[in-house]
């Protein structure tokens, strides 16, 4: 479904995506494309990834203060219910946990915080200074949100707990819609993912499963699919390598039962692979 009034978004998208029944997937071309008005949309949220605060050689304090400067025009000119910070927040040295706290409490909406393989403290540390452990569980209306650790403390590379999150997918499958924020992409589509066909297989079953959201390959903005699921990625805020523009991408839950994604490059003004997910 095309819009024809409120926000055009034209020439500076790539294409449009829309999840609808069935998690059926829908791109547009971007050209011509109107964003819905402001009162379709039930709930809208941001995710960011890998800021990369403390690493050597980047400006990663300008890159922070971009990235929430940008987060904060959204909240003022269409609204956002609140933000992930999708892992890797600093980088390596814990000394600069207190930092990007205190960075990121400039945010101007709710935010949560996932564990990255760069964020080198234990889930105690992460728990005190976050107010969640780094796995973790939380509602906005009927829509059900999990956010799952893939790293452990040395950084290497893990599955989530699947006990708990096996509980967890049980108690919120009632939920209208289910969305996962893990770091870490549990199919190995690229040299920096790991394999978890476990976890995999118990996403492929959870029917209000609408969307997993990963940051960690720096390089990657786009979509993948695996079992009828759909998993984002969303570039970077910051560190030393990776898509040309730093950006975050942008959910809308509509009245409709459908949602809207795409993935925003802030400096252009472009939004870059739409994605509308249905039903």
């Amino acid at each position: 479904m095309m819009y024809s009034r409120r926000k055009f978004i034209g020439d500076v998208a790539k294409g449009i995506c829309f999840i609808g029944a069935g998690n059926a997937l829908q791109s547009f071309s971007a050209k011509g494309f109107v964003l819905p008005p402001a009162a379709d949309v039930q709930l809208r949220f941001a995710i960011a990834s890998d800021g990369h605060y403390g690493e050597p050689n980047t400006s990663y304090n300008r890159y922070f203060d971009d990235m929430i400067g940008w987060l904060n025009q959204e909240k003022k000119q269409r609204g956002v219910d609140f933000t992930v910070i999708n892992g890797d927040l600093f980088h390596d040295n814990p000394v600069f946990l207190p930092q990007v706290k205190q960075k990121l409490d400039g945010l101007q909406m709710k935010y949560y915080v996932s564990h990255g393989n760069h964020d080198k403290v234990d889930d105690n540390t992460w728990q005190q200074t976050w107010g969640i452990q780094q796995h973790h569980s939380f509602t906005e209306g009927n829509n059900a949100f999990l956010i799952l650790n893939t790293a452990d403390i040395q950084g290497k590379y893990i599955c989530p707990d699947m006990a708990w999150t096996k509980k967890q997918l049980t108690a919120l499958q009632d939920a209208e819609n289910l969305f996962v924020f893990m770091h870490i992409t549990p199919v190995k589509w690229t040299d920096n993912a790991i394999d978890c066909p476990e976890l995999v297989e118990l996403f492929s079953r959870q029917q209000n499963l609408k969307a997993v959201f990963h940051g960690h390959d720096h390089d990657q903005d786009a979509i993948k699919e695996n079992g009828g699921k759909h998993y984002f990625f969303d570039a970077h805020i910051g560190g030393s390598w990776g898509t040309a523009y730093h950006g975050y991408r942008i959910v809308e839950v509509l009245n409709s039962g459908n949602i809207l994604t795409y993935q925003m490059n802030p400096v252009t003004g472009q939004k870059v692979n739409h994605d509308k997910l249905t039903g």
